[in-house]
């Protein structure tokens, strides 16, 4: 028996059945085999079985499950379908991989039927897709950048929240939605649970590609005469910070060519600074310019915590991975830089 929120999402995906041309769906009275629900669909003249489960969320760790629950069903004219209120793009992608049809009230839609296919990819409703965004912001970033500082390592939430500065139901919550993403494994209960990143690289990769999507970031640009090159900027400018004690972190290209060498040259210094760097600026006669400049600033704190960050020939870096994320932003080769970096650096 289905109740009144099912059954108004089982009838938004007859719906948007409907609404495709050459599709026609209608509730079948016969029940499904182990599962909620049944459509009859003609799909371009062909008849279609759906067998229909219905869910709120569904992220990967769930797919498994549901894939061998309706094993036995797609032969002939049938084909499993799993229609829920949101689904993550991580849980839609394995579903595709198995053959197994999705739908969400996002208006996503895969129908693997036979003779005919249906595919519209659409974001994930709004309330998941905010759940998605907020992983990679504020304290919970720094909580991603620690975990992936150290990917494979079993830890509890105290540690990362000693580690990082986070609360630690902000790091349970963070932890709790990456296993739910399939992202974490887990041991034991209660505050002696461990949990470590077993599959850095599949959130590496959906935070890279959260971050392309973003609007580029303005930084602030000045030119810094008679300066030989960006070797001598960065020695001027580790000085100058450190005379007047501001933290900084050398970023994007200029970082990962110190990190993995790769480009022949760099023009650019990107430096994530905090607010009233003014004297700084002043001691290295940087000049505001619209155009030829070889200094970027980005205000603020650096955006990974400080004891993430490394100091290389003397100069302050941006941990690897943020200068990975950076580079998604950059134009030019930046992209190609950014892969070396990867594979060189990060290896995962």
């Amino acid at each position: 028996m289905t109740s009144p929120d099912e059954q108004d999402l089982l009838e938004q995906f007859a719906a948007a059945l409907r609404a495709l041309p050459g599709v026609h769906a209608r509730t079948d009275s016969s029940p499904s085999v182990g599962l909620d629900a049944r459509l009859a669909l003609e799909v371009a003249g062909k008849v279609v079985d759906a067998h229909i489960e219905l869910r709120r969320a569904v992220y990967p760790r769930d797919v498994p499950q549901f894939a061998w629950r309706v094993r036995d069903i797609g032969s002939g004219d049938a084909v499993a379908v799993l229609v829920a209120d949101a689904i993550s793009p991580g849980a839609k992608e394995l579903l595709r991989s198995e053959r197994l049809g999705y739908y969400d009230r996002g208006g996503s839609l895969y129908l693997p039927a036979p003779g005919a296919y249906l595919y519209i990819d659409r974001p994930p409703p709004k309330p998941m897709a905010r759940n998605l965004r907020t992983l990679y912001t504020g304290r919970r970033a720094q909580v991603l950048h620690a975990l992936l500082q150290a990917p494979g390592e079993w830890l509890q939430v105290k540690d990362l929240a000693a580690q990082t500065g986070a609360a630690a139901a902000t790091v349970s919550q963070l932890l709790a939605e990456l296993e739910r993403l399939d992202w974490m494994d887990s041991q034991g209960q209660g505050p002696a649970k461990r949990r470590r990143l077993r599959d850095p690289s599949g959130l590496l990769d959906a935070w890279a590609k959260h971050v392309a999507s973003l609007p580029r970031p303005t930084p602030r640009r000045y030119f810094v005469p008679a300066t030989d090159g960006a070797e001598m900027l960065l020695r001027r400018l580790d000085a100058e910070c450190e005379a007047q004690h501001v933290d900084y972190a050398v970023t994007a290209e200029a970082a990962a060519q110190r990190y993995a060498p790769y480009l022949t040259t760099v023009s650019q210094i990107q430096c994530c600074i905090p607010e009233g760097s003014g004297p700084v600026l002043a001691a290295l006669g940087a000049r505001a310019v619209d155009e030829g400049a070889n200094l970027l600033l980005i205000d603020g704190a650096p955006s990974a915590d400080l004891r993430l960050h490394q100091r290389i020939d003397g100069v302050w870096l941006a941990a690897p991975v943020q200068v990975y994320l950076d580079l998604q932003q950059r134009g030019g080769r930046a992209k190609e830089l950014a892969d070396h970096l990867r594979r060189q650096t990060i290896g995962f």
